[in-house]
């Protein structure tokens, strides 16, 4: 394998193709066909096309039928059966052409089959069909998980990305962390300032704790109201008890005239949990201990950080 080193395309901005083939000369034939326009990975057996799954997330897969051990078939369905895998497109490529065959390749959750010997010229407008319609399903998935009013994540998406983060550091045996953040006093500035007034306090909120977050894969989403959600993975108490202060303090520098509290300003009260994810708990129990901690942190006076590990106890 490490003579084939060599032809892995450098990740960029190209879609991500991954090749899954146990003969090296068909992936040699593959590659060459797509390096051009893709990032192309290579996997030369079902195993290791799973692992390369989680790693990379491609946007497409061109999977072989027949591989000893684990049989395309097979990686098929485990990649439909994991949500975080589902929606990577499947093309099947195979030397038989068996009616049976492709309705039950359809059945498992692939788009398309492509018949060896492969034309270029069809798998090429096959692939970038497949490319077009996931794009378009992404933009789509992508609108549906925002928030109109902020811009930022909704809570339908925070939902989403806390059940693939917990089962991601579960398996890797890594901390997550998640913070439970509230506008203190909302209802009155509402109440002072009026809701176009309140939306806009919404609004820089979320945009001054957007640019506080420093890594691409933390998330911060809008989960109610004036309440926020921040999903830390990788990152142990003590980080984003750092971030967290660094967010709290970001609000008060920000001045928003608020005279229904004591400092006169908006600011912020969070409640912090971070754990390593084990495969007996659930990440709503990490999710119910932040919110606990919010609340402890609005009784204790409002405008601070109460924070704790969680042992699953």
């Amino acid at each position: 394998m490490s003579h084939y080193t060599q032809w892995y395309a450098s990740p960029g901005g190209q879609p991500r193709l991954l090749l899954v083939d146990d003969h090296q000369l068909n992936v040699r034939v593959m590659y060459e066909m797509f390096r051009h326009e893709f990032d192309v990975f290579i996997a030369l057996n079902g195993e290791q096309a799973l692992e390369k799954c989680y790693e990379l997330h491609p946007d497409l897969i061109l999977l072989d039928v027949v591989m000893p051990r684990m049989d395309g078939y097979e990686v098929c369905r485990r990649l439909k059966a994991d949500p975080e895998l589902a929606d990577i497109p499947v093309i099947f490529i195979t030397s038989h052409f068996d009616e049976a065959d492709e309705v039950h390749g359809f059945e498992l959750g692939a788009v398309d089959f492509i018949h060896k010997p492969v034309n270029p010229i069809i798998t090429k407008a096959r692939v970038k069909t497949q490319l077009q319609l996931k794009q378009q399903a992404d933009l789509l998935r992508r609108i549906s998980q925002v928030d109109g009013l902020t811009g930022i994540a909704n809570r339908r998406r925070f939902d989403q990305q806390l059940e693939l983060d917990w089962r991601n550091c579960c398996r890797a045996q890594e901390p997550l962390s998640l913070m439970m953040l509230d506008i203190d006093y909302f209802k009155q500035y509402n109440d002072e300032f009026g809701h176009l007034a309140g939306d806009e306090c919404l609004r820089q909120v979320a945009s001054t704790m957007q640019q506080a977050i420093g890594r691409p894969y933390d998330l911060l989403a809008r989960f109610g109201g004036e309440e926020f959600a921040v999903l830390l993975p990788r990152t142990d108490l003590t980080g984003a008890q750092y971030l967290a202060q660094n967010m709290l303090q970001k609000i008060t520098q920000l001045a928003i005239p608020h005279p229904l509290t004591p400092g006169g300003i908006v600011t912020l009260s969070a409640g912090l949990s971070s754990t390593v994810p084990q495969e007996q708990h659930q990440p709503r129990q990490l999710l119910q201990q932040a919110d606990q901690l919010l609340y402890k942190a609005k009784q204790q006076g409002r405008a601070q950080l109460q924070a704790s590990l969680w042992t699953g106890v």
